[in-house]
């Protein structure tokens, strides 16, 4: 997971720009917009956190607050 990719992502599309990206990958397609990962996983991860972010900065939650929080998520699901 790429900090800077994400950022890119959240910058530069809508949600439902980075949701057909989204789909586009799980159905192993290339996506209408750039995304970074070295494969489709880590592209997958990218528009996954996007979205998360993007979906909290709606809500009024600053972009480093939005991504403490997925980060947070990722860690606990991980241990």
């Amino acid at each position: 997971m790429k900090i800077p990719a994400i950022r890119k992502l959240v910058e530069n599309n809508s949600l439902e720009e980075l949701m057909a990206a989204e789909e586009a990958i799980v159905n192993e397609e290339s996506p209408a917009i750039e995304v970074e990962g070295e494969d489709e996983g880590e592209k997958l991860t990218h528009v996954l956190a996007a979205v998360f972010i993007l979906n909290e900065m709606e809500k009024e939650v600053d972009f480093k607050s939005a991504l403490r929080e997925y980060t947070r998520m990722v860690r606990e699901s991980i241990s």
